[in-house]
C-alpha cells in the first residue's frame, strides 16, 4: 500500500465515520416519533452510501480513464427499491411515503460525507431535521386532515337531509340509498367529515333530532 492510498483511505473512513453519526441523528428523531424505519435503518443507509461513495471515489484511483460517479450513481436509485417496499398502500391510504423520502435524502447524506463535503452533510442533517420537526409540530397549517366516516340513518321529513348536513359538516352524502318503511322513506347515508364526534356527542345528536335513527362511525385503522 502506497503511502498516497494510505491518505485515500484514512480520509474515506473520516467519512464514514461522519455519515455514521449523521445517519444515527436522522434515525434518532425518526424513532422518537416511532416510524417504520428508526435508528438502525437510517444508520446503515447513510454509512452504505458513504462507503460505495468512498469506494467510488478512491478505489479507482490508479486508473488512467475512469468515472468516479458512476458507482456512486447507484445508490439512488437502489435507495428506491429499498423506498418502494417502505410505502404501503391500505384503506385507500398512503402510508410511510414521507419516511421513505427521508430514507432517500440520507442516502445522500451519506454521499457527501464520503464525498468529502462534511460541512454539506451535517448541514443537510440538521436542516431535514428541522423539517421534521416543524411539519409534525402542532401548528395548524402544517397539520394533515383527517376525515371520519360516519354511517347514518335517518327519516325523510322536510328538512332532514339539510339539518343532517349542517349538523356534521359536509356537502353532500358519499354514498346515499333510499328506502321505503311504512308510509315513509328512510335514507342510509355514508358521509366523510373532518370533525371528530364523540359517542357523548352522536348520542346528543340522536337524543336531539328523532329522525335520526342511528349512526355508526366506520373510522380507518
Amino acid at each position: 500500500m502506497t503511502w498516497e492510498r494510505f491518505l485515500y483511505e484514512c480520509n474515506g473512513l473520516i467519512g464514514i465515520a461522519i455519515a455514521l453519526v449523521l445517519g444515527f441523528a436522522i434515525g434518532l428523531e425518526r424513532k422518537f416519533r416511532a416510524k417504520e424505519a428508526g435508528i438502525r435503518t437510517h444508520t446503515i443507509v447513510c454509512v452504505g452510501a458513504a462507503l460505495v461513495m468512498v469506494v467510488s471515489k478512491y478505489a479507482f484511483a490508479d486508473v488512467q480513464s475512469y468515472d468516479a460517479a458512476r458507482i456512486a450513481a447507484q445508490v439512488i436509485s437502489g435507495i428506491g427499491f429499498l423506498g418502494a417496499g417502505i410505502i404501503v398502500y391500505r384503506h385507500n391510504e398512503i402510508r410511510g411515503l414521507t419516511t421513505a423520502a427521508g430514507v432517500w435524502a440520507t442516502a445522500g447524506v451519506g454521499l457527501a460525507a464520503g464525498g468529502g463535503m462534511y460541512i454539506v452533510a451535517a448541514a443537510s442533517t440538521l436542516l431535514l431535521i428541522a423539517v421534521q420537526c416543524l411539519l409534525h409540530s402542532n401548528f395548524k397549517l402544517f397539520r394533515s386532515k383527517r376525515f371520519y366516516r360516519l354511517q347514518i340513518r335517518f327519516d325523510d321529513t322536510a328538512e332532514s337531509t339539510d339539518t343532517v348536513k349542517t349538523l356534521f359538516g359536509v356537502e353532500r352524502f358519499k354514498h346515499l340509498t333510499m328506502k321505503r318503511d311504512g308510509d315513509g322513506i328512510s335514507y342510509s347515508a355514508m358521509l366523510l367529515t373532518d370533525k371528530e364526534f364523540s359517542s357523548a356527542r352522536l348520542k346528543e345528536i340522536m337524543e336531539n333530532y328523532p329522525f335520526i335513527t342511528s349512526v355508526e362511525r366506520c373510522d380507518e385503522d
